[in-house]
């Protein structure tokens, strides 16, 4: 990257834990080298009177999960704030109306986020066309080898179809990985047309001839339970819904309809609620994969955001413009 650089007035606005498996020694040191900046504050509170110099004197936040909502009061306490750089996708829960009004500049890394989310979107996509999950299953309670010719003559992915509901970075991240697999690839998304790799069509005709649907959808007003009872029923009997979005996209009751009668299957990161009670039967279910929001990036893969966010910080003090920018009118649409 070029252009001269400076040494801005960064504070790091995450939890703190999070701070700690965010940034290894190597980023550490890449963001002293770029900024004055303590890596070991992190502020979960604006209104804190400890870091009130600190605040008053930072150019740019580095936020990441746990940073405090940006209100108008909480930016009258840094008054030379002129930009957010955010190590993670969504900056709906800190960005606020009032960091618009005051003109800052907002940049994500939804992109090296997206990696990780469609790496294991891809996994649960190959491993259903294998029924892994339910064949595991099986194979633990009887302990005994299966006749695999006839029990599982209607296994595998060649041929199969993957109908992708939104293109969005994840989206379109899922549909470039599937390239070398024997798959037919759907892809529905309002706002876009013409994505490469996939043929566009309707939501009802993608989850009518998907034997799997994958949910990348943003969480809107619009899309709140667009898997409804409805659209659940047209899925093809044994077909996978895979959802490392958003849970408010699908009904869960109608849901768990559907799975506890065994008619679908379903490989679910994100739930209404995040966490379901405990006396769910998805957690038993042969046809369910439930893990708790481990789609995006965790352990390893956290240097590949904090990285990310490195290289746009390095961009912003360069003077030049951000790889990924964050918009209001463009966040309506975003996750």
């Amino acid at each position: 990257m070029g252009g001269t650089q400076r040494r801005p007035g960064v504070v790091l606005a995450m939890a703190p834990d999070v701070r700690d498996a965010l940034l290894d020694e190597a980023a550490r040191a890449r963001l002293l080298t770029l900024a004055d900046a303590e890596p070991a504050l992190a502020v979960t509170d604006f209104a804190d009177p400890a870091h009130a110099e600190r605040l008053a004197a930072a150019e740019a936040l580095l936020t990441c999960w746990g940073c405090p909502p940006l209100t108008a009061e909480a930016l009258e306490r840094m008054p030379r704030l002129r930009t957010v750089v955010h190590a993670a996708g969504s900056v709906k829960g800190h960005v606020t109306d009032a960091c618009w009004e005051r003109g800052l500049t907002v940049c994500c890394v939804a992109s090296a986020n997206a990696v990780a989310v469609a790496e294991f979107t891809l996994a649960a996509i190959l491993f259903s066309g294998k029924r892994v999950i339910a064949t595991a299953a099986a194979y633990r309670e009887h302990r005994a080898a299966p006749d695999t010719l006839r029990a599982f003559a209607g296994l595998g992915n060649h041929g199969r179809t993957v109908g992708v509901v939104g293109a969005s970075r994840i989206g379109r991240k899922v549909i470039e990985l599937l390239r070398p697999f024997d798959l037919r690839v759907l892809v529905y998304d309002p706002y876009v047309t013409g994505v490469p790799g996939a043929e566009s069509v309707g939501l009802a005709e993608l989850v009518r001839r998907s034997d799997v649907v994958t949910l990348h959808a943003p969480q809107l007003p619009s899309t709140r339970g667009m898997f409804g009872r409805e659209l659940l029923a047209s899925m093809r009997d044994g077909a996978t819904l895979v959802n490392t979005a958003r849970g408010s996209l699908v009904d869960t009751g109608a849901l768990t309809e559907e799975l506890v009668s065994g008619r679908l299957h379903a490989v679910l990161d994100h739930t209404e609620p995040e966490v379901l009670p405990a006396g769910s039967p998805l957690y038993d279910l042969p046809n369910v994969l439930l893990t708790p929001h481990v789609a995006g990036s965790l352990g390893t893969e956290l240097s590949r955001l904090a990285h990310a966010a490195l290289d746009e910080l390095e961009r912003w003090t360069a003077g030049e413009p951000y790889a990924e920018p964050v918009t209001a009118d463009r966040l309506g649409t975003m996750a």
